[in-house]
């Protein structure tokens, strides 16, 4: 748990294999400690973080696995279940994966001898991004290079299958809109879907591809916010279905974007992995330039902390994380 300044990343966590993708809890979990999983080959471990700019008496960060489970399988995405408490007796820690072999599975464990787990089958490609329904966390929607999003229940029935035109990159569920879902896709079209007439009812157009990742500001319902080709772009959906600033930021492809889930004007994206590494930029949108720059060993994933503007993003046997300004 060393500060490490060379390349400004505030923090480590050394991992025993490659992190594919890292995932802070963005709920409550009625714990002082933030959760976070990340999945590398065959596993995915759950451990919590505590870090000194929330609480004086941690020097530094403080790291500790809870349990590692494994998962026999590369893992791909990961999103945490709402109903994931660490304040129950027992406690209830609950994640679903995406996988390479187009499975998704439903992990639902009480850190002591209870692991209970579901294979969910349906997708026919290669599973991009999941997410659970933010209130009650009874369903699960994915989406898939399969030109489909499909919603399912916990035990693994589909209860929304909508087609697409092109792969979906990413899902989103706010916690506002509990009947709307948000879907990416990578030829550069955001929809938005009634979950209730299961109904296309909003779309939003990038006008460039590929659309790689977008994201629902979890501050303000109407910002969304997409990489697609080397830029980034934000819409207020009150104002166009076309973007109302953009900007170039990545030289070769921009990969993922993420809000902060603590300021609506803040957020993350990241490059292509290079030849050596990976280029991680934080966004204010008051500023014209990134206000912070990090580089890690061949990168993947990004997640932002649930109360602090910090982001993580996973690597070589690492964690990094940093710590911006509001």
């Amino acid at each position: 748990m060393k500060q490490d300044s060379t390349r400004n990343t505030a923090y480590t966590v050394d991992c025993e294999d490659y992190v594919h993708v890292v995932k802070f809890n963005p709920f409550d979990s009625g714990d002082a400690c933030s959760l976070i999983a990340y999945g590398g080959n065959n596993y995915v471990v759950v451990g919590t973080c505590r870090f000194q700019e929330e609480d004086a008496e941690v020097e530094g960060m403080q790291y500790k696995t809870l349990r590692t489970f494994h998962h026999g399988i590369r893992v791909d995405a990961i999103a945490w279940s709402p109903e994931t408490r660490l304040d129950a007796l027992p406690p209830q820690i609950r994640f679903c994966t995406a996988a390479s072999d187009r499975k998704l599975r439903l992990f639902t464990s009480d850190l002591q001898d209870k692991t209970e787990f579901k294979t969910f089958d349906g997708h026919s490609d290669y599973i991009n991004d999941l997410v659970f329904a933010p209130k009650e966390g009874q369903e699960v929607a994915s989406v898939s290079d399969d030109h489909t999003c499909r919603v399912w229940d916990l035990e693994g029935n589909e209860k929304a299958h909508f087609v697409l035109r092109s792969p979906g990159m990413s899902v989103c569920w706010h916690p506002e809109e509990a009947f709307k879902l948000m879907v990416a896709e990578k030829n550069g079209t955001i929809r938005f879907y009634d979950l209730i007439t299961q109904q296309a009812i909003l779309s939003l157009e990038c006008e460039q591809t590929p659309l790689m990742s977008a994201d629902w500001c979890l501050k303000n319902t109407l910002k969304i916010g997409a990489v697609a080709g080397s830029d980034w772009l934000i819409w207020d959906i009150t104002r166009s279905s076309y973007p109302q600033d953009k900007r170039p930021v990545h030289i070769d492809r921009a990969r993922l974007f993420r809000w902060s889930q603590v300021n609506e004007n803040l957020f993350a994206t990241t490059g292509y992995p290079g030849k050596t590494t990976t280029q991680l930029l934080v966004h204010h949108l008051g500023h014209p330039q990134p206000i912070l720059t990090g580089t890690a060993a061949v990168g993947s994933g990004l997640t932002w902390h649930r109360t602090l503007p910090l982001c993580a993003v996973g690597g070589d046997h690492k964690i990094f994380f940093w710590v911006t300004e509001m």
